[in-house]
């Protein structure tokens, strides 16, 4: 059974930054097919969200395996 380090392990380091590259992929085809509002609220905001979520991940991982190693 997974613990909670690695699920922030796997949000923070694979999955939230893969979101992020693929929410920036989508704002800029956005943009250059035409739709350039749309794409930059994708491209600012979506991405920052993901991007931001992993970056809260991994400060959560950390304190989690901190909490981990000092109850040993």
């Amino acid at each position: 059974m997974p613990t909670k380090s690695e699920t922030l392990f796997v949000l923070g380091y694979m999955l939230l930054p893969l979101l992020a590259l693929l929410s920036a992929v989508v704002g800029l085809t956005m943009i250059l097919g035409g739709d350039k509002i749309v794409g930059a609220i994708v491209l600012v905001v979506v991405t920052q969200v993901f991007a931001f979520g992993a970056f809260f991940a991994l400060r959560k991982r950390k304190s989690a395996l901190l909490e981990e190693s000092h109850g040993e």
